[in-house]
Order: C-alpha cells, then sequence, then structure tokens
C-alpha cells in the first residue's frame, strides 16, 4: 500500500503545481444554515430510515440545523464528475478517482478544517491522504473506505470461499459443477481496469507492474486482452447495486467484484452470499466529502460535513455499508451499532492490502509514460462493446 500512496502523492503534487491558485475564496467564518443543502452521494451513504427505518442520519440533522438534505445518488465516479460538472450541488461523496479530477478541474473549493469542529476525531491514514490534499491544502472530509470484496455464492463454491480472482478472470468449472460463464459480474467503470492490473501483478509479475493505476502501453495491453477474456464470461456490466443485488438473487450469479454494501443487503435478506478479498488483494475506495467550487449552500454544506464525523453516524453507516469509518473511534466508543469486531470483518486491518481508487495520468512516477484515463474510458467502452 505504500507504494500506492506514494504513487498518488507524486501525482497528487503534480495536480497541485496545475491547480494554483486556488480556485475558490477558503471559508474563515460560518454564518446561518440557509436551509438546505444538495449533496451526490454513493447509494446507500445518506439514510432518512427510508430504506431501513434504523437507519437514519439525516432526520436528526435537519431538525437540529433546519438545513434540509436533498440527495442525488451516482452510481459510478465518472457520473459524479459529470454532476459535479454540471453544478446545482454542494457537496459530494467522492472517490479517489474523482477527486483529484475535480481539483483540477475547479469544480470544488479548498475546505477550513478550523471550520468542523470534529477535524481532530480523524484517521491519521486519511486525514491528510493525496486523493483530497493538494499542497498541504484540503479539499474535502473523509467519510468512509473499503475493499472491492469478490462477493460470491456460497452454494457454487460448496462452502468454501475462493481464494483467487481468478474466478471472475478464467473460464472454469465451478465447485457446484458448472461453468462460470455468464454467472460472474464485472464493474461496469473504467476503473476496472485497474483490478485486471491488480490480478496481473500477482499471476504475470514479469511485467514490472508496480501499481494497477500505472500502466505503460505493454502493460495495458495485457490488462484489455484479460479483460476481452473475461467479457466472454461476464452475465451482465453492473454499476447500480440494486441491480447486482437482484441478480445475485434471482438470476444465478456465482461470483462479482462487489461493494460489502451489497453483500450486507443479500445476507440481511438470508441469500447464500459471503464476500472475501483474495490473495491478490483488492482495489479500494477511500471517499472524500467535498464542497462545489459554486456551493450555493456553504453554511449548511459545512454543518453536514461535521455531522458526518460524529461517531454514532460513523458507526452506523459502517454497519449498513460494510464499511470502514474515518473516525477510528466509531468502531470502539458504542455511540452507535459498531463494534472492533465489526470494524475488523469491514477490513479495518487491511488498510495496507488495498490499492486505493486514483485516477491514472500520462506523468508517473512508476513509468515515467503511463496511459492516461481518457485512454481507460474510451477503451473500456471497446471492451464492453467486443472490441
Amino acid at each position: 500500500m505504500k507504494r500506492y500512496l506514494k504513487s498518488c502523492t507524486i501525482l497528487t503534487f503534480a495536480v497541485g503545481i496545475a491547480v494554483q491558485p486556488v480556485y475558490a475564496e477558503m471559508m474563515t467564518s460560518l454564518g446561518a444554515g440557509e436551509g438546505q443543502v444538495s449533496i451526490v452521494a454513493w447509494p446507500g451513504y445518506i439514510e432518512r430510515g427510508e430504506t431501513m427505518e434504523a437507519f437514519d442520519w439525516v432526520t436528526g440533522f435537519e431538525a437540529a440545523t433546519g438545513c434540509i438534505v436533498n440527495v442525488k445518488t451516482a452510481n459510478t465516479s465518472d457520473e459524479m464528475v459529470a454532476l459535479m460538472n454540471e453544478g446545482g450541488f454542494d457537496l459530494v461523496t467522492a472517490s479517489g478517482d474523482a477527486s483529484l479530477r475535480m481539483i483540477a478541474g475547479r469544480r470544488v473549493q479548498e475546505i477550513n478544517p478550523a471550520l468542523i469542529p470534529s477535524w481532530g476525531t480523524l484517521d491519521p491514514r486519511l486525514e491528510s491522504a493525496p486523493w483530497h490534499t493538494v499542497d498541504g491544502k484540503h479539499y474535502g472530509t473523509p467519510y468512509m473506505w473499503g475493499p472491492n470484496v469478490l462477493m460470491y455464492n456460497t452454494e457454487a463454491f460448496g462452502g468454501n470461499a475462493p481464494t483467487s480472482w481468478n474466478v471472475v478472470f478464467e473460464e472454469q468449472i465451478l465447485p457446484d459443477g458448472q461453468s462460470n460463464s455468464g454467472r460472474v459480474q464485472a464493474y461496469d467503470g473504467p476503473i476496472h481496469i485497474a483490478d485486471a492490473a491488480l490480478y496481473l501483478m500477482h499471476h504475470q509479475p514479469e511485467l514490472g507492474i508496480t501499481s494497477p493505476y500505472e500502466l505503460n502501453e505493454e502493460q495495458y495491453a495485457v490488462a484489455l486482452d484479460l479483460l476481452r477474456g473475461q467479457r466472454k464470461l461476464v452475465g451482465r456490466y453492473w454499476h447500480d447495486a440494486f441491480i447486482q443485488i437482484d441478480d445475485f438473487k434471482n438470476e444465478g450469479m456465482a461470483a462479482s467484484g462487489s461493494w460489502p454494501f451489497q453483500v450486507n443487503l443479500l445476507q440481511g435478506d438470508g441469500a447464500p452470499i459471503a464476500s472475501v478479498i483474495p490473495v491478490e488483494g483488492a482495489t479500494g475506495w477511500a471517499d472524500t466529502t467535498m464542497m462545489h467550487a459554486d456551493a450555493e449552500h456553504p453554511n449548511c454544506a459545512y454543518m453536514w460535513m461535521e455531522h458526518t464525523l460524529s461517531s454514532n453516524l460513523m458507526s452506523d453507516l459502517s454497519v449498513w455499508f460494510g464499511a470502514n469509518p474515518a473516525v477510528p473511534a466509531a468502531c470502539t466508543d458504542g455511540r452507535g451499532m459498531q463494534n472492533a469486531e465489526g470494524c475488523t470483518k469491514n477490513g479495518f486491518d487491511d488498510f495496507e492490502r488495498i490499492a486505493f481508487w486514483q485516477t491514472p495520468v500520462s506523468k508517473c512516477e512508476s513509468q515515467g509514460e503511463c496511459v492516461p484515463y481518457y485512454r481507460w474510458v474510451s477503451d473500456y467502452i471497446g471492451v464492453i462493446g467486443g472490441r
């Protein structure tokens, strides 16, 4: 993981040069709330008790602040970037493959930690993480993080956890005696190329890949070939968490990269589902609440960022989403539903095994010259389309 963080740091430095001076003047004091706040968020991240009554961290906030929370869900980082480019939102819960793009694109503004009283409770591993910190300036408040797990049907695997991502990349007969062809899924986003690269790091070390987000032309070509082979196995490219849940319930899916969110909901419904981080490790996400450069409701936005760091919210969200809180005390202080054992189950101790999402750029540390993200976008569309 250290090499990924180092790579992110170099990337951040390069972006930092490009984005100076600061795009929007950092706020130095707060005023009264404006009555509402509009947020672009991943599904399941902002709950008001409508999905399950026990999970509600919006109603109390609205009553305490007078800021009505409006949420627009987005299923991919590219969708989040597009929505923030359009404007009309105050906040976004951005993953690392989107955050630096929005900083470089002047879509988000520097935030002032002094206006967030609970800032000091943050996990030190996230407080100044390179996916939201540029030249020492913070462009967001850490929220949640976790791995992209290998979700699998326990009946298809005879009750034994798969040990490798090969079950979604290579055709094979599964323990239930049936082929995996047509029974696996893959993420419908260009960042999935990194999952292929991570697999190749372990199984073809002669390629010399040191970061799944920093690929030269040869490494990139091999990753695309692996994904073209995977296409023959894929029953669906997923981006909607709830459609994936339905597919695993009703369409005979056996294995897929997924989020702990889907795993938890499926297990809660009694489905024969489990998850694992295989021997190759996993990609993952560390999400940050970032404020739009032209936020119309900045006071409510700051109030929401402070609210997100309350350990009871972090604790309940950790249970609900199967992710890890940005405030470590949320695992142990008993203010919410989570406990130390649950955080361990969610991968709190696996930080070093996760290759956190970041935006691929042409000037990279490990290769000198790497394939940039715009190529990932167009080429992955081609892979899905059979090219």
